[in-house]
């Protein structure tokens, strides 16, 4: 337990170096669009190329995958009625909530974990490679299509495939099938440049708690609280009961996509709405409240089923 306490410290000391670098005036107001940017555009495909390029693509085909996804599905799909029917939120606002509610950080936290409570790390990739693969190519396209005026099919595909994220999780995902290897001397320059994506991403993050008030009124509060009680209680309860009831799951594989889904909000949903400049607040806050949340979530679950 000590060793997840540890990854969950280091993410945390990462956000209070931003928060820190912003309160101290060492990076000004103009830091936030300028790291949105870089970490959208060139960090993140890089990082997504050198992990998509030597993972196990056929991953995608394991028993865990159609519960991970069926369970991340429902409470989206729970997130935007109840958003745009009681709530009265536009597409793009309810897209980025409904991200928030079901697209868990697979990487940074849910690989240390997989290895620490499931004794693999492989046991994160299907849900990732799912949510590369699928989530944000449709959120994106969605986002794209709203905020931008993207309304034509052959605009939507444009700036869909067209977009870095995309570009860089379609390669990787090309070289891993073809099962070609690359040389050092073409992975390593991408790997130094991707391994910059993780701590710039939660320093961003951290830049953006400074000067304003977590939770506060007016900034989407009960968004944020829906969302993070789909993520954190709905989700694993889905998970657990589709795996059990309805694809007779049991021990190591039941615990491993409960575990899965009890994991926080990703990082990636508060770059989606960085870049789109859409309920930023509502991504921000439930980031952090699920990330602090998820740590009794998980140890309850690792009690009760591990």
């Amino acid at each position: 337990m000590i060793d997840i306490l540890t990854g969950f410290a280091v993410i945390a000391v990462a956000v209070l170096v931003g928060w820190v670098a912003a309160r101290t005036g060492v990076v000004g107001p103009e830091a936030r669009p300028v790291l949105a940017r870089l970490n959208f555009s060139i960090l993140g495909p890089f990082l997504l190329f050198s992990v998509l390029s030597t993972a196990d693509v056929h991953a995608l085909f394991s028993a865990l995958l159609p519960v991970s996804a069926l369970a991340a599905v429902s409470v989206m799909l729970v997130f935007a009625i109840v958003s745009s029917a009681i709530l009265r939120r536009g597409v793009p606002r309810t897209t980025v909530g409904a991200l928030a509610s079901g697209y868990v950080n697979g990487n940074n936290i849910g690989i240390p974990i997989a290895l620490y409570l499931l004794g693999d790390a492989a046991y994160s990739a299907p849900i990732v490679l799912l949510q590369l693969l699928l989530f944000a190519p449709v959120a994106l396209a969605v986002l794209g299509a709203t905020v931008e005026g993207r309304t034509s099919v052959g605009a939507i595909l444009r700036s869909t495939f067209t977009n870095p994220i995309i570009i860089g999780s379609l390669l990787g995902v090309l070289v891993s099938v073809s099962g070609v290897e690359l040389p050092p001397i073409v992975m390593d320059p991408i790997e130094l440049v991707g391994h910059a994506a993780v701590p710039l991403m939660l320093i961003a993050y951290g830049i953006s708690l400074h000067g304003q008030r977590m939770f506060e009124p007016g900034s989407g509060l009960r968004d944020v609280v829906l969302a993070s009680t789909l993520k954190l209680a709905a989700m694993p309860l889905v998970a657990w009961a589709l795996g059990a009831f309805v694809f007779g799951l049991s021990g190591r594989d039941l615990y491993a996509v409960t575990v899965l889904a009890a994991l926080p909000t990703a990082q990636n949903v508060f770059v989606f709405a960085q870049r789109y400049q859409t309920a930023e607040l509502v991504a921000r806050d439930t980031v952090f409240l699920t990330t602090v949340g998820s740590v009794p979530v998980l140890l309850l679950v690792s009690v009760l089923l591990g």
